[in-house]
């Protein structure tokens, strides 16, 4: 999310660099600069060199310079503040107290809960150059998941809701992609649910060859059994023309939107039937992706930076006469964030 917004700033003019506390996997050869893992000093240089210092999540390792070099806060909130226990509930709590000089933003509703004040929407966006139609690619597969094979991500009540369906004389084919810890466990199921012949796992696919599966397959399934921040992958099916039945967890019913339809979190059953209800039905199918132009366009990069710019130029604006900012400024472009 941080480079696709960044990419975005930059192409609209501004200059952008990215403080991150992960190592470097790819190389860093991006429109703009890259400070990984910092030092003190590195990082009280990188928030005195910003004109407003945005950070995706909450983070007080990294914003503790604002102590020292005074800048317009902006927050996003991309993960739940009122989820956790024991020791992890009190720095949750030590980070919404933090938040009262920032100026807060959260990717849907759902995490909007636990700011404990006004914030301002700001969605997701989703890779629209990679994720998008691919014409002439037919519709093979009934059913997709996408995702890490971990407990979190559900794809055992998924198969638990295909063995439900054959009980109702539905045999839909199911693609899973990604790999993960519980694989073994996953084909194991399918085995014992006599599912091998529906089911395919592909393993790890680049997002190029992703997007032309996801052309191929009917209905994505986003089974989640957590509370998802948000869920992007519902936006990639849709991208490309699925239709998205996903658990009703977290930012997941506002990821899915008109485009899909969700079932209670963890109950098979329950998705069994969205299933047993739109897999025969073509018709439905075709009127739920007609909603998929309009939700998608609050999602593309550019639109999403510029909902970020907004909230950046209104944290600039309300601080600029602050005694620490030295006065007013009449800046309107080429900001550094």
């Amino acid at each position: 999310m941080s480079e696709l917004v960044a990419e975005e700033f930059v192409a609209l003019g501004h200059s952008v660099k990215i403080v991150t506390m992960t190592p470097s996997m790819t190389g860093d050869d991006r429109p703009f600069e890259v400070v990984r893992r910092p030092s003190a000093a590195m990082l009280v240089d990188s928030v005195r060199w910003c004109d407003v210092y945005l950070q995706m999540n909450v983070n007080l390792r990294l914003a503790w310079p604002l102590v020292m070099v005074r800048r317009p806060w902006v927050v996003a909130i991309h993960a739940p503040l009122y989820s956790a226990t024991g020791l992890a509930r009190l720095l949750e709590f030590a980070k919404r107290a933090s938040l009262r000089p920032a100026h807060v933003t959260a990717i849907c509703e759902a995490m909007k809960r636990g700011t404990g004040r006004r914030t301002v929407i700001v969605p997701n966006p989703y890779r629209a150059d990679i994720f998008r139609p691919i014409v002439g690619e037919p519709r093979i597969n009934d059913l997709i998941f996408l995702g890490r094979l971990v407990p979190d991500k559900g794809a055992p009540v998924l198969l638990d809701a295909l063995a439900l369906l054959r009980k109702k004389a539905l045999l839909p084919r199911l693609v899973i992609v990604g790999r993960g810890p519980e694989e073994a466990a996953l084909r194991a199921q399918c085995a014992r649910l006599r599912l091998e012949e529906q089911v395919v796992f592909s393993g790890y696919v680049p997002n190029e060859d992703v997007a032309r599966l996801l052309n191929r397959s009917r209905i994505m399934v986003v089974p989640s059994v957590w509370e998802e921040g948000f869920g992007v992958v519902a936006l990639q099916g849709i991208a490309c023309g699925c239709v998205v039945v996903a658990s009703h967890a977290g930012g997941l019913p506002e990821a899915v939107g008109p485009c899909g339809v969700t079932f209670p979190k963890g109950s098979a059953p329950a998705l069994a039937d969205r299933l047993a209800e739109l897999l025969p039905d073509e018709a439905k199918l075709a009127r739920l992706r007609t909603h998929a132009p309009d939700h998608l366009a609050r999602h593309q990069p550019r639109a999403v930076a510029e909902a970020y710019l907004a909230v950046i130029e209104q944290a600039r604006d309300r601080e600029a006469g602050a005694w620490w900012r030295g006065g007013s400024s009449d800046r309107r472009s080429g900001r550094r964030a």
